[in-house]
């Protein structure tokens, strides 16, 4: 844990915990960050105070690191199985639409961000758990181009993790137009000319498309 003071749990005390996490962040969702308690939790989740303070010795802020994870954790998960399956263009095709129909769905709110604002972004924290989220999601990326170039759709030397790299940060921008304008015009547009980039550069190459 951020704080290297949580006790090593059995394997009820991680069900625990997670209960607890994933109660925190429907109330979070609910209520919103600023507004919400620890009272708000422990009703939620039917956890004591005592039980609170044993899964998260450093008390709120500890608890909204962890939320914070789950949701990060949850930014990947809304794109599967999609994500970790990009051997097609039709697979990123996919991809891309749960993307859109993700982000959408959120709306102008993002329980991350929120989270962030009042743990402070910059706390070590809270920017590890951006860092760890940006390299899976690049990684996920790139092993996908991987897979293209594996099946001769795209070219052998392209550099992949430049190539995800830009379009992660294509998705990070709409991401956040979205989040100030409530339309998602740019997120689409950032994925469809990202996608038809990459198509773009396989173009000449012995397809053989599934």
């Amino acid at each position: 844990m951020p704080n290297g003071t949580t006790p090593k749990l059995t394997a009820k005390g991680k069900a625990t915990r997670g209960r607890i996490v994933e109660g925190a962040a429907a109330v979070l969702r609910e209520r919103g960050v600023g507004a919400a308690t620890l009272e708000d939790v422990m009703a939620r989740t039917r956890a004591s105070k005592s039980q609170l303070f044993h899964y998260f010795p450093g008390g709120k802020d500890e608890l909204l690191l962890a939320v914070a994870q789950f949701e990060a954790d949850q930014v990947l998960e809304d794109q599967q199985p999609y994500l970790g399956r990009l051997d097609s263009w039709e697979a990123w095709q996919h991809w891309r639409d749960a993307v859109v129909a993700r982000y959408e769905q959120q709306g102008d709110q993002c329980p991350l961000g929120s989270l962030f604002h009042q743990v402070g972004r910059a706390t070590p924290g809270a920017r590890a758990i951006v860092v760890e989220l940006m390299r899976r999601w690049q990684d996920a990326l790139a092993a996908g181009m991987r897979e293209q170039q594996a099946a001769g759709r795209l070219p052998s030397d392209l550099d992949v993790d430049t190539r995800a790299a830009a379009l992660l940060a294509g998705i990070q921008g709409g991401v956040s137009i979205l989040l100030s304008t409530g339309e998602s015009d740019h997120l689409r547009a950032a994925l469809d000319q990202g996608i038809a980039d990459l198509r773009r550069t396989g173009e000449g190459l012995a397809l053989s498309p599934r």
